[in-house]
């Protein structure tokens, strides 16, 4: 039992740092400022909408059988396919690579060296990533072994200062519309959810590496792997929350995400504790990016039954990053935002779905619930662009941004009648 134990936190720290990239650090901040008194509430829907959901995703991976075949093969090889490339695309090259970037420039060069332009320091930091994935190096190993204390302490006496001696009295009233909203947004934004599948194929292939063939007891070290790393978030990311909450007096919302903790962690620890958070911050970015790199262009090597070399394809994907970081943090969001509300209710009901797969006949409702959430936050997205879609707002939990529900309730109820008058008929 020791040794088990032992196992677990192990491979609980390696989860935490997979999912706690150096971008998750902008999020709960600028989500406390803007929420104010309601800050506790922002941070919950934060946590769940991330944290929750992705653990969710890991154990319906490890029930379906632990490959991720095992659950996007419910709406079938193409769809699944596709569905899972549009993943590593937002974890990869279009979102989550480039935003490495971005923190890197806006985090520590800026900070340190002043604005001296976004283009020639992104160009080196994705010159350094190319280094690191084209060729093997022990360096990522090196860092990421010391680098996951290095941040987690760090964050945890930035905190501590924070409660004892707040930058600020926290706002009675929250600058945003929809807090709740606001919230689930942010966590849609760090894309965990999406690279719990890839993170959870990696955890399992090591829990059997540690000996722990049998089904039920793999089941339960994986699990417990993942509840370690989601408490250790939930400290982190609660803390962080409540930071940016003390700032909720002192700014509005058009601050720069970035900005907005280094004038945090500036006031509480000066200009040292700016550079010391720029630097592990930096080495956070290389780390994620290079494994960001590696796997994406692993993926669609293979996707390609290796007529995309993985070579080339490192290089590719780092040039179209190092093109979308000059963008910077808060445009990137932007961006990504409508692309995220699009695949996310899919894939979360794909990923629920999953674990009942057994109870029904066939997979048809599974992707009929799919394709309805999807077509149900395709809709919320049009309205919001001024698509005249009113019927959206009337949706149960549309005020919650969840109105795609209904759509994928609808489909999958729709689907199965559709299914069992065939079956009578036949």
């Amino acid at each position: 039992m020791k040794k088990r134990f032992s196992d677990q936190l192990v491979v609980g720290f390696a989860l935490f740092s997979m999912f706690f990239g150096a971008g998750n650090i902008i999020f709960p901040p600028y989500l406390g400022m803007g929420a104010g008194s309601d800050w506790f509430l922002g941070f919950i829907c934060y946590y769940l909408a991330d944290i929750g959901l992705s653990v969710l995703a890991i154990f319906a991976l490890i029930k379906s059988g632990g490959e991720v075949e095992d659950v996007t093969g419910h709406i079938g090889k193409i769809p699944g396919t596709l569905m899972f490339a549009a993943m590593i695309l937002c974890i990869g090259p279009l979102i989550a690579i480039p935003r490495t970037g971005a923190t890197t420039y806006e985090m520590f060069v800026t900070p340190v060296f002043g604005d001296i332009g976004s283009k020639l320091p992104i160009a080196i930091f994705f010159a350094v990533i190319l280094l690191l994935t084209i060729r093997e190096s022990s360096v990522i190993d090196i860092i990421g072994k010391f680098l996951t204390p290095a941040l987690f302490i760090g964050l945890i006496l930035l905190i501590i200062k924070g409660i004892i001696t707040p930058i600020g009295p926290i706002a009675s009233e929250p600058q945003l519309d929809n807090v709740v909203v606001e919230g689930v947004n942010s966590g849609y934004q760090t894309m965990d959810v999406l690279a719990a599948l890839a993170f959870g194929i990696i955890i399992v292939k090591t829990v059997m590496e540690k000996g722990y063939t049998d089904t039920q007891i793999k089941y339960k070290v994986v699990c417990n792997s993942s509840l370690i790393a989601a408490a250790g978030l939930l400290v982190i990311y609660c803390g962080l929350t409540f930071l940016g909450a003390t700032a909720s007096t002192l700014y509005g919302p058009d601050v720069n995400r970035s900005q907005l903790i280094v004038d945090i962690i500036h006031s509480l620890m000066g200009q040292f504790g700016v550079v010391v958070l720029g630097i592990v911050v930096t080495l956070a970015c290389i780390t994620t990016a290079a494994a960001l790199v590696s796997a994406s262009a692993d993926y669609f090597s293979q996707l390609s039954n290796g007529r995309l070399g993985y070579k080339a394809l490192t290089v590719v994907i780092c040039l179209f990053s190092a093109f979308v970081a000059n963008f910077g943090i808060d445009q990137i969001v932007a961006i990504a935002q409508p692309v995220l509300n699009l695949i996310y209710p899919g894939a979360l009901t794909l990923i629920v779905l999953s674990f009942f797969a057994k109870r029904f006949s066939n997979d048809y409702v599974i992707r009929g619930a799919v394709i309805g959430a999807t077509l149900g936050s395709l809709c919320e997205i049009l309205y919001g662009w001024g698509v005249p879609l009113r019927f959206v707002t009337h949706l149960p939990l549309s005020d919650f941004g969840f109105g795609w529900i209904s759509f994928a309730a609808i489909f999958a109820v729709g689907t199965a009648l559709i299914f069992a008058r065939r079956k009578t008929t036949v």
